[in-house]
């Protein structure tokens, strides 16, 4: 994902509080998290096969942070400034509404 499209997602994420059960063990980066969702999602895969070595975390980590995220508004937030900066570049193609 490159740097300037995180800028604008990197807001949307809803804060986690630390765990309680295994406070040392760190949360996923959220950039990381969704790179590994995009990936799964774009490529058509099993969360379970998400390579590792692409340092997206585990796919079941990716997914359990899914739900938050969804209900934090994330993914309509990611899709409408997506929407807005297509049609600002007058590349949205409108003929269908």
């Amino acid at each position: 994902m490159a740097d300037d499209l995180w800028e604008r997602i990197a807001p949307l994420p809803p804060v986690r509080e630390r765990r309680r059960r295994f406070p040392s063990r760190l949360p996923l980066d959220d950039r990381k998290c969704m790179q590994g969702i995009l990936f799964v999602l774009h490529t058509g895969i099993q969360r379970e096969w998400l390579p590792q070595e692409f340092g997206f975390g585990s796919g079941m980590t990716c997914w359990r942070q899914l739900p938050d995220e969804n209900a934090a508004g994330v993914w309509g937030g990611l899709r409408q400034m997506l929407l807005t900066k297509l049609h600002r570049a007058s590349e949205l193609d409108d003929r269908g509404r």
